[in-house]
């Protein structure tokens, strides 16, 4: 998967862990977002390998730092330039990576309780966009996550167009082994929008199911 714009993020009120992701291929749900409550939240993206997402919440829950986590993860991978990792764990602290040999424009934003970072963008609007609409916005964190990611479109989004989106929350409201939250678009002229249009119809079932 060799372009995406995602963020990683923490609510320090309810230790609530999510991730936003869009891309212009297919399926990013299925491979960039990795979280688990109580834990942390990856997004692993450019030439993505989701073992930094598996293992680097093996590490986390081992006690490690996301730092210690990446720089042990990066230090095995022969290919590391080709990845962007940005990672959060459950006390709010925070790492990111962005490979030499990723594409244009790439980059990372690091701030309080959430990092955003993107490759093959149109430029750094968009994650500057993303960071700015964040810390600007309040209430539950997957609304947050949500109008970052759409303002990131809004900003230009991936240079090559739009195919997928996907949305991951995790909260202590998890049961078993679900997240409370995992949305996917997989395949869409518009994923965003279409995102939005799921998580609105997502919110509505939880109201009425109260």
């Amino acid at each position: 998967m060799f372009t995406t714009f995602s963020m990683v993020a923490r609510c320090p009120e309810t230790s609530t862990l999510g991730i936003c992701v869009a891309t212009a291929v297919p399926a990013v749900g299925s491979v960039v977002p990795h979280a688990e409550f109580g834990v942390g939240a990856i997004a692993t993206q450019a030439s993505t390998n989701v073992l930094y997402g598996i293992n680097g919440l093996k590490l986390l829950k081992m006690g490690f730092s996301p730092q210690t986590a990446l720089e042990a993860m990066l230090k095995e991978d022969p290919e590391r330039e080709l990845r962007q990792v940005i990672i959060i764990d459950k006390d709010g602290r925070t790492v990111a990576f962005t490979g030499k040999g990723t594409i244009d424009w790439k980059g990372h934003v690091i701030g309080e309780n959430y990092v955003v970072a993107g490759n093959m963008l149109v430029g750094r609007k968009v994650i500057e966009t993303m960071a700015h609409t964040f810390k600007d916005s309040k209430g539950e964190l997957s609304e947050r996550l949500m109008i970052a990611l759409e303002s990131g479109q809004r900003a230009g989004g991936d240079k090559r167009g739009k195919k997928s989106a996907a949305l991951l929350v995790v909260n202590h409201q998890r049961i078993t082994t679900r997240p409370r939250l995992d949305l996917r678009v997989d395949e869409h002229p518009e994923p965003i929008k279409e995102l939005r249009r799921i998580y609105e119809a997502y919110k509505g079932w939880i109201s009425s199911s109260k």
